[in-house]
């Protein structure tokens, strides 16, 4: 009798968790988008809460929320957030900084590594390379858009514009396993999930661009308690091992 009993308060009690597990639909920058699902499901198992993640250049994201795109947090560049915070779409005392990358240059696995400790030797590698590929800075991807003006710097865009390929979406370093390209210039974090390809390090100092990602409730947020939990789940401390293994956890 006593076991039924304690049955029946189980299933009440089950039936009652998930009756409040919420829904939470989360843009992401594609830098985060990895370390974010990972840590969604390690969400879901303490919390019962489910995340959808929609993934997007950082451009693309400030497009999405402006148009009044239905979701609940957003991860993308801290610009971006504060942008949206000044335009009150996003909740101003929710705003987290969880993660600091850098922009990094790669190869094909088993490549001879090329030179790029300096401006000069990273110039001279991406003028001798055979095919180049980088984000697409018409999608208003961070490093698409830095590297663009990188190469403006350096005086060799036009130099090299016949053999770049402009990635759109997702990982640019997958065009070396494919043989699509020779030399990678992405998002450090972005490059390291990467099979077959080898981080060669960081694009020198003075032509870098370290990027911090933020989170902040949508001022539209269907499920804002749920968000909230969320943001501060993802930034707790106890996670900055992850995010470093991701890439995700810059050091100059």
């Amino acid at each position: 009798m006593a076991r039924a009993v304690f049955l029946v308060a189980l299933g009440v009690w089950a039936c009652a968790a998930t009756a409040h597990a919420a829904e939470i639909k989360v843009l992401s920058a594609g830098a985060v988008k990895g370390i974010v699902g990972e840590l969604a499901e390690t969400f879901r198992q303490e919390t019962g809460h489910t995340v959808t993640i929609t993934s997007g250049s950082a451009g693309e994201i400030r497009q999405k929320v402006t148009a009044g795109n239905a979701a609940d947090v957003i991860f993308v560049t801290d610009t971006v957030v504060e942008q949206l915070v000044a335009g009150r779409m996003l909740v101003a005392d929710t705003q987290a900084d969880v993660a600091r990358t850098a922009i990094g240059v790669a190869v094909r696995q088993g490549s001879p590594p090329p030179d790029i400790s300096t401006p000069e030797a990273f110039k001279q590698t991406v003028l001798a390379t055979t095919s180049l590929v980088y984000l697409d800075p018409a999608s208003g991807a961070t490093s698409g858009v830095h590297f663009a003006g990188v190469l403006q710097r350096l005086g060799i865009a036009e130099a090299v514009k016949d053999k770049t390929v402009l990635w759109r979406g997702g990982y640019a370093a997958e065009a070396l396993v494919t043989g699509r390209a020779d030399l990678c210039v992405h998002q450090i974090s972005e490059i390291l999930p990467v099979k077959g390809v080898t981080l060669l390090g960081p694009l020198p100092r003075e032509l870098q661009k370290i990027t911090t990602y933020s989170a902040a409730l949508s001022a539209r947020a269907a499920a804002p308690e749920a968000g909230r939990a969320f943001i501060a789940f993802v930034a707790r401390p106890s996670f900055k091992p992850n995010f470093a293994a991701a890439g995700l956890d810059y050091r100059e």
